[in-house]
């Protein structure tokens, strides 16, 4: 039997059973925590691999959902419709917006909205057509006890990146910060932008291309859902990070850190 014909259709599945999804955009930012999976059993689905294992002790399931919302949506619906996810986390990096944002701080949404979505005049611009609402909430008691581990996972940076990883990306103090991520369809990385989209939403903490879209599959399934982003750039032409160094010796690192330690206290 293939690993996709056993991880399929778990309506009987007793919900304390039913495995927890980890989703990032792009392989590197999952490189770290699938390495720490010892019995990851991919299963090929819509083009895509689905890790099947355990993570510190719980049932997980990590895959790519590949760039952008529509990507993301498809990658959501089969977390829920074909593996039976409980909770589906959402980890990967963004573009800070909101002053103090800084490159290095992890940003966990409490709210998620399409700043691409505008079907004005029918609706109000942002807002999703036919659900009579622009944002979609985390789930609020996910999102706390995510925001707790990032938060012990960031207190010691040098324990989780390195010393030199520290030095090269001045990691020295990075911080937590919870609030509005918004997500579209474009890599925003000029002033231009990021000033547009801090005028029109100056709440936004940062930007992303994929977790409104997961916010929206998973309230139409009633599954809660929790997003944490680790700030690579500003969103603007003035970045001087690599963008894929820091995923590789950053990111990925911060993500793996943050879900062991929130795992551990799922036990």
């Amino acid at each position: 039997m293939s690993a996709a014909s056993r991880h399929a259709h778990k309506s009987n599945m007793n919900p304390a059973q039913a495995p927890i999804a980890i989703v990032s955009a792009m392989h590197a930012e999952l490189a770290a925590l699938l390495k720490a999976m010892p019995d990851e059993a991919p299963a090929r689905l819509a083009g895509r691999d689905f890790w099947c294992g355990h993570l510190n002790g719980q049932a997980v399931v990590a895959v790519l959902s590949g760039i952008g919302k529509v990507a993301a949506a498809t990658t959501a619906a089969l977390l829920l419709e074909r593996f039976g996810a409980r909770a589906v986390l959402f980890t990967g990096v963004a573009g800070g917006l909101a002053p103090g944002v800084a490159v290095g701080d992890v940003v966990v949404a409490t709210e998620l909205l399409q700043h691409d979505m505008d079907a004005s005049p029918l609706f109000p611009r942002w807002e999703v057509p036919l659900y009579g609402r622009a944002r979609f909430a985390a789930d609020p008691a996910l999102a706390g006890t995510l925001a707790a581990a990032a938060a012990l996972a960031l207190a010691e940076p040098h324990a989780t990146l390195g010393a030199e990883a520290v030095a090269e990306f001045a990691l020295h103090r990075p911080q937590v910060h919870r609030g509005l991520i918004v997500s579209g369809d474009r890599f925003v990385a000029t002033q231009a932008e990021s000033e547009a989209l801090r005028q029109a939403l100056p709440e936004a903490l940062a930007v992303e291309m994929e977790g409104a879209a997961v916010a929206q599959v998973c309230h139409d399934f009633g599954t809660p859902f929790a997003a944490l982003r680790t700030i690579s750039d500003r969103a603007d032409d003035s970045a001087h990070v690599d963008f894929q160094r820091f995923i590789d010796r950053v990111a990925s690192h911060y993500s793996l850190a943050v879900m062991m330690a929130w795992l551990d206290g799922q036990g």
